[in-house]
């Protein structure tokens, strides 16, 4: 009986120490699925940005659909129909790519 109750003293006073692995263990698990792809996402994002250039097709964060027809330090003169141009801040703005291409 006494050895019993020896044991389950043992197992539930667990050290400090595996309490601070397992810590970090999750912190490293959270680090690697969910924090680095999604650092890896925005990265890959800001080089398509970057690579962006006049009569380009994007589309812009609210939605709306144009043509880049000029650049300027932190945003872009956009042209959204005939004769109308808005010019729209550069992260606000993702490549539309080719809306045929998409189609099909």
């Amino acid at each position: 009986m006494e050895m019993i109750l020896l044991q389950a003293a043992g197992q539930n006073g667990g050290s400090p120490f595996s309490s601070v692995i397992m810590v970090v263990a999750i912190g490293l698990i959270l680090w690697l699925f969910m924090i680095r792809p999604q650092q890896k996402r925005q990265k890959e994002l800001q080089q398509k940005r970057d690579a962006l250039g006049i009569n380009d097709r994007i589309v812009t964060s609210g939605g709306l659909y144009g043509v880049i027809k000029d650049i300027k330090q932190t945003e872009f003169v956009v042209e959204i129909a005939d004769g109308v141009r808005v010019r729209v801040d550069k992260g606000s703005v993702f490549p539309a790519g080719d809306p045929e291409a998409a189609a099909k």
